[in-house]
């Protein structure tokens, strides 16, 4: 019975993420966009002046508050993405086709923008690469969650701070320290048991580097430069890191 409800959901899925709509690839491109421009835009409007440095993080703030929003769907609907991920798996041995494609092209129609259950499916599919997220106990499930809680505030924090000085140097680089550290330890941990539990062997080299190795590297990478403009905030004093 629990097979055939899980076969029947599916269905309903893909039903109604069919037809007329927006891609879901260009929803999430426009999305992060439109929180990126909202803080570069500010900047300019009050100083006058685009900084790499400042659009980098703030196009990293948004993609992070996309994810934490993707990261509680996950909480909200664990037992789902469970469901989801033995269908795609299914799905794929009999289509040959990536799922992360399907979904990342598949139309979703404006009433759906922000359904957890759609947003679920980001995790069945990227199963396929790391069932993790089909085991609650693991790490991957428990990191991913925790900072899709956590870290939504002190991210707009940041995003506020480093847009308006609207916090003292010192204070935003110690929230910054404490923030990007997380992120490296985090991900660099993610990707030791990645590989010690082997699950590489079971991936094209294809699918190690962009999904695993290149997707995880943004939140080792940048969160590294964030460590070092968070010290430069603490020992200058000021927000000249930025351009200020």
């Amino acid at each position: 019975m629990a097979g055939h409800n899980s076969d029947g959901e599916a269905a309903g899925q893909r039903a109604r993420m069919s037809g007329s709509g927006i891609p879901v690839v260009l929803l999430i491109a426009l999305v992060i966009a439109l929180l990126a421009l909202l803080g570069i835009g500010t900047r300019y409007y009050v100083h006058g002046d685009v900084n790499a440095i400042h659009c980098l993080f703030i196009v990293f703030f948004s993609t992070n508050l996309l994810i934490c929003y993707w990261e509680m769907c996950l909480f909200f609907r664990r037992d789902y993405v469970a469901a989801r991920a033995e269908h795609w798996r299914k799905w794929r041995r009999e289509t040959g086709r990536t799922p992360a494609i399907v979904f990342l092209t598949a139309r979703l129609p404006p009433r759906r923008i922000l359904s957890p259950t759609v947003w679920a499916d980001v995790w069945a599919t990227y199963a396929m690469i790391d069932s993790a997220y089909e085991e609650r106990g693991s790490f991957g499930f428990a990191a991913d969650i925790g900072n899709g809680f956590v870290t939504p505030i002190p991210t707009l924090i940041l995003y506020a701070a480093y847009t308006l000085e609207s916090l003292s140097a010192i204070v935003a680089g110690i929230i910054g320290a404490m923030l990007f550290w997380q992120w490296v330890y985090a991900s660099s941990l993610y990707w030791v048991s990645f590989f010690m539990a082997r699950k590489h062997t079971r991936l094209t080299r294809r699918e190690l580097f962009v999904y695993v190795l290149g997707l995880n590297a943004v939140w080792v990478f940048i969160p590294m430069f964030g460590l070092y403009v968070s010290v430069r905030l603490i020992l200058d004093g000021s927000y000249g890191v930025l351009g200020y």
